[in-house]
């Protein structure tokens, strides 16, 4: 009998030990989640590391600050969370854990990450404490290129030159032509490019991702766009006008049924950036304002409602930051004129002693508390002044929307 009773329960042991093995080979096995990032320069990202630290001054960035480093001070690296980044002249791609550094590579080694982020760093921080397991992000993103040619959606049909475009080459038909041939060109690459990256990577994730398994397949489960720059510029393909920026709302709706039809995902969340700069619209009527509205009405389609959110970026804006900005390019002839005077008396100065000569002449018309925050600024403001703690929030709360959109 106590054998008999050793043997029921070593099987009952084995029945458990074999449940709960089923149990975890199930839960390894779920569908690896894919979340695609797109755009441009903002997308990019300009916003260089150096900027961290100054986080810790502001008692709204400093507790995010410190999901962003370690305790040594260092960026972290996502352990389970991977990155396939698209991006540069030459179409380089670097893959990687997430960490930082996968931002602008502009004039950088295309071989291996930076030293500036995107939104794609806290994304990636904060969409890892909701995962809770390995996911993957793909990211395409070239600086300069609008929604209207660049990123034109295949349902948009070939780029049709406005009344307004045509007017500007009426005494110079030859240049019309060039002019034509050039949009005919550029119409529609990146969006290609885009779609052609993300096939490609999710034909071989293995690549990217070590520890991916081929059976457990994967989920798109979200597209974050960030993009609107160039098209807010563009005064010849969104002349003034009533309804000026109307247009870009009928193509970022365009891109999403488009993008979706392309990557077999007819329901997958869609989270669209809207542009901040500047900072909250103080004129509901102003060009800004009428284009981030352009910008975020798609979600309000019905057909999207429930799998499309807009996010405002406005109010993540520093306007102290601006201002002070502002007041480094009113010095900066002086500056440089001192600075040309310096170099002739010390020749053999380096790059690195001349720039921070410059840096010490600069800081000259601040005060300390001015010239300490002015350390934020690593660029320029239509890029959020290249400054961490103006994009790292901004990455979290796209986070948070697509979390929401889950």
């Amino acid at each position: 009998m106590r054998r008999t009773g050793q043997n029921t329960k070593c099987m009952m042991i084995a029945v458990v030990i074999g449940l709960m093995s089923g149990i975890a080979c199930q839960a390894a096995g779920k569908p690896l989640k894919v979340f695609i990032l797109a755009g441009q320069s903002n997308m990019e990202g300009n916003v260089n590391v150096s900027t961290f630290d100054f986080m810790a001054d502001d008692p709204n960035t400093a507790p995010l600050l410190k999901e962003m480093v370690g305790p040594d001070g260092k960026p972290v690296v996502c352990d389970h969370a991977w990155i396939s980044y698209l991006t540069g002249d030459n179409n380089f791609e670097i893959t990687g854990k997430l960490t930082a550094g996968y931002g602008s590579m502009w004039g950088l080694d295309p071989k291996k990450p930076g030293d500036k982020i995107g939104p794609e760093f806290t994304f990636g921080v904060y969409m890892s404490k909701a995962v809770k397991k390995p996911f993957l992000i793909i990211k395409t993103a070239w600086g300069g290129k609008s929604l209207r040619t660049d990123f034109r959606p295949p349902s948009a049909g070939p780029y049709v030159l406005n009344d307004y475009e045509r007017s500007q080459f009426k005494q110079r038909a030859d240049e019309l032509e060039k002019y034509k041939t050039d949009k005919a060109k550029a119409t529609g690459i990146y969006y290609r490019l885009m779609i052609e990256h993300v096939k490609k990577v999710l034909a071989d994730i293995k690549r990217v991702v070590p520890d991916y398994d081929p059976k457990q397949g994967y989920e798109l489960a979200g597209f974050l766009w960030f993009q609107g720059w160039n098209d807010y510029c563009d005064g010849w393909g969104y002349p003034d006008k009533p309804g000026k920026y109307d247009d870009y709302s009928q193509l970022m709706a365009q891109f999403i049924r488009d993008v979706r039809k392309d990557l077999s995902a007819p329901k997958m969340p869609f989270v669209i950036g809207v542009l901040g700069v500047g900072g909250i619209a103080q004129d509901d009527k102003s060009a800004m304002a009428v284009f981030r509205q352009a910008q975020a009405a798609p979600a309000s389609l019905p057909e999207f409602r429930g799998s499309v959110t807009a996010v405002p970026t406005a109010p993540f804006w520093d306007s102290r930051l601006d201002e002070l900005h502002r007041r480094m390019d009113v010095n900066w002839p002086k500056v440089d004129k001192r600075a040309a005077e310096e170099f002739k008396k010390h020749p053999n100065m380096s790059g690195d002693e001349q720039w921070a000569f410059k840096m010490k002449v600069m800081a000259e018309n601040f005060t300390p508390e001015e010239w300490r925050h002015a350390q934020n600024i690593s660029h320029w403001d239509c890029h959020y002044h290249g400054a961490a703690k103006i994009m790292a929030p901004i990455g979290k709360a796209f986070a948070e929307a697509m979390v929401k959109l889950q």
